[in-house]
């Protein structure tokens, strides 16, 4: 990826162009602005996360991201799509919410895409057509914060995507339980394997630093075990963690990173599941096929009788 940085002469200091130089085709490139699962991936400055981003990819449509500090603080964030040209260009509002829930600003900024030989040259161009009191603490970050989101993103759209593995599932059950079975040991050790292997055991260390371990017998009697460690955690619709399985020597191997998103859906919990990075496609197709299973499992003991869960 390279880099470029403008103002344009007479441009007050609230206006930013930027260019970058992407090794992606513009579809992807442009995809990862308009789908949310990819803009919650880069969207914001380096280590931040995304656990509310909703996209309604529209001219008007509406765009809300929680942007959620290293530190836990949570930034939220309105806009609206204005133009959407596939996939060439897009242009759209966003704005910081006080305390108040009210705009603190409102910064106009469009998107172009050009593409030569399989590379995507963007132009982003960012202007502030609206500024109450408070708002220049936001502000005066515009170019580095844009500028970390650009790198966040080069590395969305170059990472192949048989290295990911997306899963989204419905479950019968309120939000708080369903995040529940995924951090409490007493629920996990029940569901977390696919049909036919079992957990032998599991252990979890709920806390940003603390370390998950669990053991799951094969149909062949042998014992594997797996961990990693809990990387964020937001009760009850987010959780952030590395998966890997343990060699011999109890040493992680193939180390991948888990996000979980829950959403409450009228009782009902949406899930969306996402680990990167595997180390070749058969990696992600065999972990796929063992997360779809274990899903499975927990659906099944969702469904169960309050007491049938004890």
């Amino acid at each position: 990826m390279s880099a470029r940085s403008s103002r344009a002469a007479g441009a007050s200091e609230r206006e930013l162009t930027l260019t970058r130089v992407f090794a992606a085709p513009r579809s992807l490139v442009f995809e990862a602005w308009t789908d949310r699962k990819r803009v919650a991936q880069w969207w914001g400055p380096r280590d931040f996360t995304n656990p509310v981003c909703e996209l309604d990819v529209r001219p008007g449509g509406a765009i809300r991201i929680d942007m959620r500090g290293p530190d836990g603080s949570v930034y939220p964030m309105t806009g609206a799509f204005r133009e959407i040209t596939a996939p060439e260009r897009l242009v759209l509002t966003s704005a910081a919410l006080d305390a108040s829930g009210l705009p603190l600003f409102q910064v106009l900024t469009t998107v172009s895409c050009t593409e030569h030989a399989g590379r995507t040259t963007l132009t982003l161009h960012a202007r502030v057509i609206d500024e109450k009191p408070g708002a220049a603490v936001h502000l005066d970050g515009m170019s580095e914060g844009w500028s970390q989101s650009l790198e966040r993103l080069s590395v969305v759209v170059t990472r192949p995507a048989d290295r990911e593995l997306w899963i989204e599932r419905n479950f019968d059950a309120p939000r708080e339980l369903v995040f529940a079975a995924w951090t409490q040991a007493e629920h996990a050790v029940h569901w977390f394997a696919p049909p036919g292997c079992s957990v032998r055991s599991c252990t979890m260390d709920l806390r940003v630093g603390g370390v998950w371990r669990s053991c799951m017998r094969w149909p062949d009697g042998s014992d594997h075990w797996q961990g990693g460690v809990f990387r964020e955690i937001v009760p009850p619709e987010r959780l952030v963690f590395t998966y890997a399985w343990e060699d011999a020597e109890g040493h992680p191997k193939h180390e991948t990173l888990v996000t979980v998103r829950l959403e409450e859906r009228g009782g009902k919990t949406a899930l969306t599941f996402h680990q990167a990075v595997f180390e070749s496609e058969s990696s992600r197709t065999s972990h796929g096929g063992g997360w779809h299973g274990s899903l499975d499992v927990l659906a099944e003991y969702l469904a169960k009788p309050r007491q049938a869960r004890a």
